[in-house]
């Protein structure tokens, strides 16, 4: 998908995955005229064109998609909008005119080096996978070691098995279904290895991935060495205690030849570091407003890049939010500035958008810090939602109406989440 690039927007979308097009199109429905989206995939969609299995519009469109389906839909839309789709394009370099203009520089193959200039500009790059040199894990260099991200595209779009017996370490969304696809495609996957005390993925993918196929999870379990030459052979393993340091007297030996990782991801904000937005050293996104504006002015921020979301259908909400805002901005409306700073309290380890402003309803996102049950949230000295279960690995949303912060104008807004420490509450764990 090429596509045409002329001229300058009211727009500029940087990432073509579900929340680059659904920032483009909610742009174009709040009045931006001319729309770019840029991405350097040779199809728009990102990482869902590699994400066959169901699970994707449940909340959104109320009915289970695959992700090459989900994306495809998006895709539709936007050309629909008649929006500019770029492909094999690249991003190398952002800032902003005396004017207040916005302007992107874009290497494009065939095209070379091109300056685009827009009114607004929406970063939507998504987010990467932590690989093994972010843990330093001992051992030998040996093939067979990769991210489970990487498993997923030999497998799902060029049909490679990366391996035949596979261990993966970590249990995020990723690894869970990857050991459900592995199994399916006739590899053993010998377990799932985790150093929390709880899964990092949700628990309907600890059910359906591996409860479902008699895998293991070992929850406070990580790998502590691996061992091969040209491959791998095996891997040690070793339970941790409470300050998550492994107890090396009870270590154990695993054969595999594959080792996935799904350790986490991080948004992928070097562009936005060399825009100089100012990030959170807990999402490490940009810190935005209520209008999902960062710090620099006419800069906004959407999905994955902004803080981790488990959920396609939130990252979609919140991309046609932030389209929405960039296309008024675009066309000349100015809200008022945000007065009031939202903080994280008690068991909460980040919340989204960082300020408000008053006399509107927001959307806030958040993560716990450990498990609840039961859990509830309490905003200020209001309790205004209970929960059940709650854990870190399942992004917690809710609405706060203009009445409530009507008490807090030009104040700080706490957000604790209040409960009892709970356990893993997952079918299949193993200590």
């Amino acid at each position: 998908m090429l596509g045409r690039m002329e001229g300058d927007y009211d727009v500029v979308v940087v990432g073509g995955g579900p929340a680059g097009l659904a920032a483009a199109i909610g742009a174009r429905d709040a009045g931006a005229t001319r729309v770019l989206v840029v991405d350097r995939e040779d199809e728009a969609g990102g990482i869902l064109l590699q994400c066959i299995h169901a699970g994707f519009g449940l909340h959104y469109f109320k009915e289970e998609l695959t992700g090459p389906e989900y994306a495809e839909r998006f895709v539709a839309r936007a050309l629909d909008r008649d929006i500019d789709v770029v492909g094999s394009a690249y991003v190398s370099g952002a800032g902003l005119d005396s004017d207040g203009t916005r302007r992107v520089r874009v290497m494009r193959e065939g095209h070379g080096i091109r300056t685009v200039r827009s009114r607004a500009m929406v970063l939507a790059m998504g987010c990467r996978e932590r690989t093994r040199g972010a843990l330093h894990i001992p051992g030998t260099r040996p093939a067979g070691v990769l991210t489970a991200g990487l498993a997923q595209r030999f497998v799902n779009v060029m049909g490679l098995l990366p391996g035949r017996r596979v261990a993966i370490l970590g249990s995020g969304d990723i690894g869970l279904i990857m050991a459900r696809r592995l199994t399916l495609e006739g590899c053993e996957v010998v377990g799932v290895f985790e150093l929390m005390p709880f899964s990092n993925g949700l628990t309907r993918n600890v059910v359906q991935c591996l409860g479902d196929f008699g895998i293991p999870l070992h929850l406070s379990t990580t790998v502590v060495e691996i061992h091969g030459q040209d491959r791998v052979d095996k891997i040690t393993v070793a339970p941790v205690g409470a300050d998550l340091a492994p107890d090396l007297s009870r270590c154990r030996e695993v054969a595999c030849d594959t080792l996935l990782l799904s350790i986490g991801l991080v948004p992928e904000n070097e562009l936005s570091q060399g825009l100089g937005v100012e990030l959170d050293v807990v999402t490490q996104g940009p810190r935005v407003s209520s209008t999902l504006e960062t710090s620099l002015p006419g800069v906004f921020a959407c999905g994955n890049v902004l803080h981790v979301h488990d959920l396609c259908d939130y990252v979609t909400e919140e991309a046609l939010l932030a389209g929405r805002f960039a296309g008024e901005l675009a066309g000349g409306v100015k809200r008022p500035r945000d007065n009031i700073r939202v903080v994280p309290g008690d068991n909460v380890r980040y919340c989204v958008p960082h300020t408000l402003a008053p006399g509107r309803e927001h959307t806030i996102y958040l993560r716990s810090e450990r498990p609840l049950r039961p859990a509830a949230i309490r905003v200020g000295d209001l309790v205004r939602r209970k929960l059940g279960f709650v854990t870190p690995a399942e992004m917690i949303t809710f609405r706060i109406k203009p009445d409530v912060l009507d008490r807090f104008h030009g104040e700080a807004l706490r957000i604790d989440l209040l409960g009892e420490p709970a356990g893993p509450h997952l079918a299949g764990a193993e200590p």
